[in-house]
């Protein structure tokens, strides 16, 4: 996005340096963000920015087991379980300004989990975590479970049924990271949206039109 806005290499870099200012990772770092503490971000590891930014780029009302200040790691067991809950909270998103028009793709990231997580699929008495409409309780159990140390949970998916998600509280626990594929989402006018895979074509082509635009005017 910023290399597809620059006019040339130098608004590029003033870009980066704005954006880097105010980058809650970047902040995270130096002990800037009162959630996280900087010895608890991932460093010398493949994708290590992708694992740090799920922890320190927390949306501003949380999510289902996360709060404001400290993000958190949330995986599906299989891609139709994510794509469904990506598809939920976008077009949530949209539906708040009233216009079901748009394009996004999201990349898929693989990870793997050795640990104990707590497992709300075994009782029933965990249901009000598992409202749809609502984070409270949720975004209070997690509070509590991570302020005693637990490393996260396990739990059906409230967006896609007999789907199995995660949430991992502990950045250092991401193990094993690698990017998989790219798929598109689209809104045509309709909550209902479409998907797609990007193909690596269409990738190269994105990658020659922005540093095409990023390069200082002959």
């Amino acid at each position: 996005m910023l290399a597809r806005l620059a006019l040339d290499e130098a608004s590029l870099s003033e870009l980066f340096e704005t954006e880097s200012r105010t980058n809650d990772r970047l902040e995270a770092e130096i002990g800037l963000l009162p959630g996280i503490s900087p010895q608890e971000l991932v460093v010398n590891v493949p994708y290590a920015s992708v694992i740090n930014a799920a922890f320190t780029h927390a949306h501003p009302a949380g999510s289902r087991f996360s709060g404001p200040f400290r993000g958190a790691w949330y995986a599906a067991r299989t891609i139709q379980t994510a794509q469904a809950e990506v598809v939920f909270h976008a077009t949530v998103a949209l539906s708040e300004v009233g216009r079901f028009k748009d394009e996004i793709t999201y990349d898929e990231y693989l990870a793997d989990f050795t640990g104990q997580f707590h497992d709300l699929r075994t009782s029933q008495k965990f249901a009000a975590a598992l409202d749809p409409a609502s984070y409270k309780v949720s975004q209070t159990l997690g509070q509590t479970l991570l302020l005693v140390g637990s490393l996260g949970l396990v739990y059906q998916s409230v967006r896609h049924p007999g789907g199995i998600c995660l949430v991992c509280f502990r950045p250092a626990l991401v193990a094993n990271v690698r990017k998989g594929r790219t798929f598109r989402f689209c809104w045509t006018g309709t909550p209902k949206s479409t998907c797609s895979l990007v193909t690596a074509e269409e990738k190269a082509v994105f990658r020659v039109n922005t540093a095409t635009t990023s390069k200082n005017p002959q």
